[in-house]
């Protein structure tokens, strides 16, 4: 899909599915959920599902809620690398209080709920080199702050900068005491995703998790994002069992994240057995938002998007 398509179809993001070039009803995940048993989650969108129509085709972050909105979902999971205005302005903090007022207009506009922010780029946590890793706590607080007042319940980070196990797990813990603490007072969580490197590795990041002994520290546990090595070209050469994975960090999950690449003839996702996945989900007693998160190349973004938040209503409408 090229730019003019993509951006013609976001002019019409608030009126429906339909208008973003989905003509059929049989898309619109309202009326299948009249039709059939609603799920025991509700729908959210990763903001990192659209990050190619973002940086590549034009389209202004802040208008995330509206094609949110034109796609049936109800919640919104944000990503700060997407806003640029933020984070090279030369002007941060009148930059920060523009990102909150703007993206507070747009959810409230059109019905929709403000849960997350993921933050990239501000700092290694488990980084060895005190003085750097003190620095990343310092950077991440304004993230916490702004996930304040856009009424969001957490924000999720990164746990990079050092590959020894222990000393990792050893800085990890005194980062995310550090920030749980500073959130606490303003009800944020900290949820941190398996997320490459030793992240991926579900029980040691459990353990890292469990040892701060702060019960506003939690996961995100992301579908697809297991792989612990990689090799030549990306290529994962060793992955950790997802639903393994999975099922460790969901005891501290605050939040879910539906990975998808791939999907076959019956839209089943051809990487992660979904209907597997979403016992896991639902006999840990999660009745939150589950976020769709696309991340293939074969569909475009759109029917990526599309595609994944159907087979989790379809999935869903079953248990």
């Amino acid at each position: 899909m090229n730019r003019k398509t993509f951006l013609s179809q976001l002019s019409f993001a608030g009126v429906g599915v339909a208008a973003l070039g989905f003509a059929s009803c049989k898309n619109n995940p309202a009326d299948k959920a009249a039709s059939a048993t609603a799920p025991f989650f509700k729908l959210s969108l990763a903001q990192w599902s659209i990050h190619r129509a973002i940086r590549e085709q034009g389209v202004s972050p802040y208008d995330f809620a509206k094609l949110a909105k034109g796609w049936g979902f109800e919640g919104l999971e944000y990503v700060n690398q997407l806003y640029t205005d933020v984070t090279k302005s030369e002007q941060p903090e009148e930059a920060m209080q523009n990102f909150i007022a703007r993206s507070n207009e747009e959810a409230a506009k059109y019905g929709l709920q403000n849960l997350l922010i993921m933050i990239d780029g501000e700092g290694d946590l488990s980084s060895s080199d005190e003085e750097k890793r003190i620095q990343a706590i310092e950077n991440h607080k304004k993230w916490i702050l702004a996930a304040n007042s856009m009424n969001c319940h957490s924000v999720r980070l990164n746990l990079y900068g050092e590959n020894d196990p222990a000393l990792w797990k050893q800085n990890s813990i005194a980062s995310l005491t550090a920030l749980a603490t500073f959130a606490q007072p303003y009800n944020i969580n900290i949820m941190v995703e398996n997320h490459g490197s030793l992240t991926s590795q579900a029980d040691l990041l459990m353990e890292a998790i469990n040892g701060t002994g702060m019960a506003n520290c939690g996961t995100l546990p992301d579908f697809g994002n297991f792989c612990i090595e990689r090799g030549p070209n990306y290529s994962c050469v060793k992955e950790y069992d997802r639903y393994k994975g999975t099922t460790e960090m969901m005891p501290k999950a605050f939040g879910v994240s539906a990975k998808s690449h791939d999907f076959d003839a019956a839209g089943n996702e051809t990487n992660t057995d979904y209907i597997r996945m979403l016992k896991i989900v639902k006999d840990a007693g999660y009745s939150g938002y589950i976020g769709v998160e696309y991340e293939g190349n074969t569909l475009s973004e759109e029917e990526g998007i599309i595609a994944t938040r159907d087979l989790l209503l379809k999935v869903g409408a079953q248990m």
